[in-house]
């Protein structure tokens, strides 16, 4: 087992190389690129502002002249929204981001720093990306964290009772409301909860932004603890609630299989009883599906899965954080959230791996790899 986990460990290396490779290069090629957005917002407001954030001058930007489209991020472009601006300017802006380097030249310094965990700083937000994760961190990971634990927690029961009780009234009632519940649409149960416990048109029972109060730092430990769980619980709801589906049917379908199979006739046969059963020789086996999804159930509701919801509830997480990036074309923020997402979902699926393990003890992924 030591030896697969080495392997597992140094395959790391080499697949975030190529993850970030790719996207690097992708984006180089992609239009609007932060150069391009630097002289839109020239053109479009004339002095001050971004013009002296970049030059540290004002003055008359000369004649619009030329194609206003945007080029691509690569220095080596055009800019042809750059016509009629002063090249001194265009120039500074291009050292301002970094992109009068050559292409590859950009490439090897961000690969060394990675090397290193310098993510770099933002080009907009005026703080280093990591800094940016730390702040953010916490949101995503109290949605994330909170909602797997919650979404676990009752899917296997019910699915495991579903099982048990297949094609009872049991069974039939609550797969129409799991299905029903994953039918709604995140950002409408979301919107839906907000008009009604949150100050919409009827009940103001939660609060609508934030996860802490304006006075949390005065509260005493268990108020602090109390208005935590006040502000995170609709998020969670609404995240929990989309997230039972897939995993209770997955499970009652594993059991399903299970129990259909011949050593829990044989088991039977001896006399053994239900509980024993169910516990000692089907979960053990049937759980080992529900323990693969784990890490792609995670990374969903700690990152993809909780954008929209982060946005409704005015959240400052991850998603948001790597969403605005992508929009604002914060190339630092991109890749160091990506670098730092792909860290951890490689991380998780080695956990995963291990967890089969701690299930089912005869498995060997060492001997099985071999």
């Amino acid at each position: 087992m030591a030896r697969y986990i080495l392997k597992r460990l140094l395959l790391i290396i080499p697949t975030l190389w190529a993850i970030v490779t790719v996207n690097f290069f992708i984006v180089q090629i992609a239009p609007g690129g932060p150069v391009d957005q630097a002289i839109a917002g020239l053109r479009g407001l004339g002095t001050g502002g971004p013009l002296e954030r970049v030059t540290g001058q004002g003055g008359d930007l000369g004649p619009s002249g030329g194609d206003s489209s945007l080029g691509g991020g690569d220095p080596s472009s055009s800019y042809r929204g750059s016509r009629g601006l002063d090249p001194e300017v265009v120039a500074a802006i291009k050292q301002r981001y970094g992109f009068d380097k050559p292409l590859l030249a950009r490439y090897f310094d961000m690969l060394r720093k990675y090397l290193t965990f310098d993510l770099g700083d933002s080009f907009f937000r005026g703080k280093s990306v990591l800094s940016l994760i730390g702040e953010c961190l916490p949101v995503s990971a109290s949605l994330g964290l909170w909602s797997t634990l919650i979404i676990y927690a009752v899917s296997i029961p019910l699915g495991i009772r579903k099982a048990v009780r297949h094609g009872s009234a049991f069974d039939v009632w609550t797969s129409t409301a799991v299905v029903l519940g994953n039918m709604i649409p995140t950002f409408l149960f979301a919107i839906i909860l907000i008009v009604f416990f949150a100050g919409g048109s009827f009940f103001r029972i939660f609060p609508l932004r934030g996860l802490t109060s304006a006075d949390f730092d005065s509260l005493s430990a268990m108020g602090k603890v109390g208005d935590y769980l006040w502000h995170i619980c609709l998020p969670v709801v609404v995240e929990v609630i989309g997230g039972f589906a897939t995993l209770t049917m997955l499970t009652k379908n594993s059991f399903l299989d299970e129990i259909g199979k011949q050593y829990v006739m044989t088991a039977r046969a001896k006399g053994l009883s239900e509980k024993k059963i169910l516990v000692g020789h089907v979960f053990r086996n049937a759980m080992l599906l529900v323990i693969a999804g784990f890490p792609a159930t995670f990374i969903g509701m700690f990152f993809t899965g909780s954008v929209l919801i982060e946005v409704i509830f005015s959240l400052n997480g991850l998603g948001l954080l790597g969403f605005e990036a992508t929009m604002q074309r914060d190339y630092p923020v991109m890749f160091g959230t990506l670098y730092v997402f792909t860290l951890l979902g490689l991380v998780l699926s080695l956990l995963s791996d291990l967890t089969y393990t701690l299930v089912d003890p005869r498995i060997d992924f060492e001997r099985r790899r071999s």
